[in-house]
């Protein structure tokens, strides 16, 4: 196999710029999925099915359809529809935000269910506010139980925002499909995509490993 080096010197230019696109839109999408995932999460386990019943319908929306087909959708109507035109960046942030608060809200709700209902019961008893035992109570220990579940998620994200290229949103993978087009080479593109995905997805699993074992010791 004749491996080309050159062009892949020849676009690392812009395969940095797409890397650090992707990293941008991982992260945009991180922060806002995992707040709407916590709102969500807890709209759903209200007793009140009538205010929890529109959170069950957007995760089973979000989980149960393709991933391409809610970027499309977001890319071609929604956004459109908000800006009167379309944005393929923002686009991108936005479905990539909106799906992972679905599986991001699950997480929440099976960590908070996981903790025995008499932490709750104790912190009213102290009297603090149901909001205020959650914040300080359930919440923290919560927490440490889901990292590993968050973790994977936000791993999945990282590669999900792959697709941003059917958008034509400039991050790394749309400059692989650049390069292959205008070469009509398949290794050198996509295995150094791969490649980058790797550093980037490790990078994550390092991290997320390290907090982990922080707040273990805690």
């Amino acid at each position: 196999m004749d491996f080309r080096w050159d062009i892949i010197a020849e676009y690392s230019p812009f395969f940095l710029k797409g890397t650090l696109l992707t990293i941008g839109l991982s992260i945009a999408s991180i922060l806002i999925g995992t707040i709407l995932g916590l709102l969500i999460g807890l709209g759903k386990m209200s007793s009140k099915k009538l205010f929890s019943m529109p959170f069950t319908w957007y995760i089973a929306f979000f989980r149960g359809t393709p991933f391409m087909v809610q970027i499309l959708l977001i890319h071609f109507a929604v956004v459109p529809l908000f800006l009167g035109e379309t944005n393929a960046i923002t686009a991108a942030i936005l479905s990539l935000s909106l799906n992972s608060a679905a599986y991001i809200a699950e997480i929440f709700r099976a960590g908070i269910q996981s903790i025995d209902k008499g932490q709750m019961e104790a912190a009213r008893s102290l009297g603090m506010t149901h909001v205020q035992a959650m914040k300080f109570v359930i919440l923290p220990q919560a927490f440490k139980r889901m990292i590993p579940a968050l973790g994977n998620e936000f791993i999945v994200l990282i590669k999900d925002s792959s697709l941003a290229a059917l958008i034509a949103a400039p991050e790394l993978m749309y400059w692989g499909r650049a390069m292959q087009g205008q070469y009509y080479r398949v290794w050198e593109p996509y295995l150094t995509a791969a490649a980058i995905y790797l550093v980037l997805t490790l990078t994550m699993s390092f991290l997320l490993t390290r907090l982990e074992r922080r707040l273990a010791t805690e």
